[in-house]
């Protein structure tokens, strides 16, 4: 265990050079099962997102907004997924687990980065289907390429900006005590819980951004699918009513995953924090939730399934 007189490049104050991811050491016998399991998990979410996002640029009949913020959400569950797993699998075949404060900061970083957009993404999609459920017969004129590429612009820009208030103030705390952190990549709770001194400003600010990125989407969307569910149960077609369903019970599934974990792992206060519980917790919203996203979004979307049989199809002949 490490201790140093190094300051801090974000801050003035005696900090650590280091700090040491425990991840899944304490299971030595393990590691090698671990690390197949994860190497496949990672396969199957650069595979399965890397398929959608093809099937979404070439088959024409997903040149719509939906498909776009599909292959948007896509992309971002490939880049989200990569900032960790890569990290965790060689963690997994070797002995020094230490990451350097600058490397976990710009991890941290890149991580919240991702997961921001990502939660204003999902918003957007269910800005989608409200608008082509509730008001179908202006869908086109509202739901335009130029206001998609807008609103997906937007999404990335809050995304990379909101992050740099809280790794600023988290990073020039003073770190003083173990340099072990109890999970597998720099995640906020775990972190903040190695801070010294009073840390009662930096958790406002998580439960605020949080707050502002995670709880206000996740009730936007609610607010959005109630008013969409009882429009779909006014339609007088039952097979028009089923389709709905089918379209959108995919969106609200992936959603209520990812917004929910994301909620329980940050909204908690320090004080209760279980670093054991974060780590498994954030193993579903990090790893396990990326995985089935491909598989929810083919297997309960028909246009998407046809199109995917279509490509494989071409492209195996090929």
């Amino acid at each position: 265990m490490e201790h140093t007189g190094q300051t801090s490049p974000l801050g003035n104050h005696t900090t650590l050079v280091e700090f040491i991811l425990i991840g899944f050491s304490h299971v030595p016998n393990l590691q090698g099962f671990l690390f197949g399991v994860f190497f496949i998990i990672y396969i199957v979410i650069l595979m399965g997102n890397s398929l959608i996002i093809t099937i979404t640029k070439v088959d024409p009949s997903l040149q719509t907004p939906m498909y776009f913020f599909l292959g948007n959400f896509s992309f971002l569950e490939i880049c989200y997924v990569s900032v960790t797993l890569p990290r965790l699998l060689a963690d997994l075949c070797r002995q020094n687990r230490s990451i350097s404060f600058v490397t976990c900061a710009l991890q941290m970083y890149i991580f919240l980065t991702f997961g921001a957009t990502e939660c204003l993404i999902l918003t957007a999609m269910a800005y989608d289907r409200y608008v082509a459920i509730c008001n179908p017969l202006m869908y086109t004129v509202i739901m335009n390429h130029r206001l998609c590429v807008q609103l997906a612009a937007v999404c990335w820009i809050i995304g990379i900006l909101v992050p740099i208030v809280l790794i600023y103030e988290i990073f020039t705390l003073p770190f003083c005590k173990s340099n072990e952190l109890n999970h597998f990549f720099c995640d906020v709770p775990p972190v903040v819980q190695l801070a010294c001194g009073d840390t009662s400003m930096t958790e406002t600010l998580i439960y605020v951004l949080t707050t502002s990125i995670i709880s206000v989407p996740f009730g936007l969307v609610l607010g959005s699918y109630g008013k969409i569910i009882s429009t779909i149960l006014k339609l007088p077609s039952a097979t028009g009513r089923a389709k709905a369903f089918s379209t959108c019970s995919s969106h609200l599934m992936v959603v209520t995953l990812f917004y929910g974990s994301g909620i329980i792992v940050y909204m908690e206060p320090k004080s209760t924090h279980s670093s054991g519980m974060d780590k498994y917790l954030s193993l579903f919203y990090t790893i396990l939730i990326p995985m089935f996203n491909p598989l929810i979004y083919c297997l309960r979307n028909k246009d998407v399934t046809m199109a995917m049989g279509k490509f494989l199809k071409k492209w195996t002949v090929s």
